[in-house]
C-alpha cells in the first residue's frame, strides 16, 4: 500500500530546551486508521501540529501526496482536515455558517449539497441554524469534525476526538470514522482510550519521551508482543510447584489452588501446552478446569512503555 505521509528524520526542540521528538521515521499508509498511543506529554500532538503545519520541526522532512509541507505548503494543508483537542469555536456563529466559512478558506466551491449530507451523517442537519454556544460538549465535537471535513480532504486527523464524551457518543464517533475510511479517507488518531485502538485501527504506533518506540499492524503487534497464559485449576491445594514441573515456569496462585503457564501466542502449535498437561498428571495432580487469557492493548502498550 503506498504512503500518503512520509515522515524523514523528524525532530522538535522548543525553546528552553524541551525535545518533544527525536528523529521520527513513518510511512501512513493511503486509506488504513492509524491509532498513536503514548502518554501524556509523549510527542503525539508536536506531531500532527508539524504535519499540519501548525508548528515548525527542528530538522526533518514531512510530505503529504509526494509534496513537502514546506515548500508545498497550500497543497498539502489542502489534503489535511484537522481536529484539535480543544472546543475551539465561535461562541455566536451557527453550524451551518462555521462549516460554509470553513470550506471557503480552502478555495472550495459553494457546494450546499455535500455540506447538508455531511451534517446528515452527523447527526447534526437538525442544529444547521443553532448557534454553537446551544450546543452539547458532544454536538461541538461532531461540529469540529464537520469543520474538518469541510472542504473534502483526503486525510483526517483526530486529536483525542472523543476526550470528555460520554460511551454512547464514543461509539457513535468510531461508526463515524469507519465510514469515512470506507469512503476512502486517511484516518490518524491519537488517544488515551485504548480499546478505541483495538476497536477501530488498522494499524498502531507506540509513541514516548518522543521516540516512536513502535508500529506495526494491530493483530501482528497482539500476536508478537502480546501473550496467553492458561490458568489451571486443581482440585486440591499445593503448597510448592513440583520440581519435574520446573521447566515450564509456571507460577502458584497465593491459594496454591492454580497454576499458571504464560507462553508465546505467535505460534500456537508449539505452546508445550500438550506436554504441560502430560506432566502434571504424572505428578497426579488432578484438574477441576482450564481457563486461557490474552494480553490486550493496553498490556502490550503500558509493557513497552515501562520497558523503554
Amino acid at each position: 500500500m503506498t504512503a500518503i505521509i512520509t515522515i524523514t528524520n523528524l525532530s522538535k526542540t522548543y525553546t528552553g530546551g524541551h525535545q518533544a521528538l527525536s528523529q521520527v521515521n513513518l510511512d501512513i499508509r493511503h486509506g488504513e486508521i492509524l491509532a498513536l498511543l503514548g502518554p501524556n506529554g509523549a510527542g503525539k500532538t508536536t506531531l500532527i501540529s508539524i504535519i499540519c503545519g501548525l508548528v515548525s520541526a527542528t530538522s526533518g522532512d514531512v510530505k503529504v501526496n509526494g509534496h513537502d509541507i514546506i515548500d508545498d505548503y497550500r497543497k498539502t494543508r489542502a489534503l489535511i482536515g484537522l481536529v484539535p483537542q480543544e472546543l475551539t469555536l465561535s461562541a455566536f456563529e451557527t453550524v451551518w455558517d462555521t462549516i460554509n466559512f470553513s470550506r471557503g478558506l480552502f478555495g472550495k466551491k459553494p457546494d450546499t449539497t455535500y455540506l447538508q449530507q455531511l451534517l446528515a451523517d452527523l447527526s447534526l442537519l437538525d442544529k444547521k441554524n443553532s448557534e454553537l454556544r446551544t450546543l452539547s460538549g458532544g454536538m461541538k465535537r461532531r461540529v469540529l469534525i464537520a469543520k474538518a471535513l469541510s472542504h473534502q480532504p483526503q486525510i483526517l486527523f483526530l486529536d483525542e476526538p472523543t476526550a470528555g464524551v460520554d460511551v454512547e457518543l464514543r461509539k457513535d464517533m468510531w461508526q463515524i470514522v469507519h465510514r469515512l475510511r470506507e469512503s476512502g479517507v486517511t484516518i490518524i488518531l491519537t488517544t488515551h482510550y485504548i480499546e478505541e485502538a483495538e476497536e477501530i485501527a488498522d494499524r498502531v504506533g507506540v509513541i514516548n519521551n518522543g521516540e516512536l518506540l513502535l508500529v506495526d499492524d494491530k493483530q501482528k503487534m497482539m500476536q508478537e508482543l502480546g501473550k496467553k497464559q492458561l490458568i489451571i485449576d486443581l482440585r486440591e491445594a499445593i503448597s510448592v510447584v513440583p520440581a519435574s514441573l520446573n521447566r515450564y515456569e509456571l507460577e502458584l496462585s497465593a491459594t496454591g489452588m492454580q497454576l499458571i503457564y504464560t507462553y508465546n501466542s505467535l505460534n500456537d502449535a508449539t505452546t508445550g501446552i500438550t506436554a504441560l498437561l502430560q506432566s502434571i498428571h504424572s505428578e497426579g495432580l488432578s484438574l477441576k478446569d482450564l481457563n486461557t487469557t490474552q494480553s490486550s492493548l493496553q498490556d502490550i502498550f503500558v509493557n513497552l512503555v515501562h520497558k523503554k
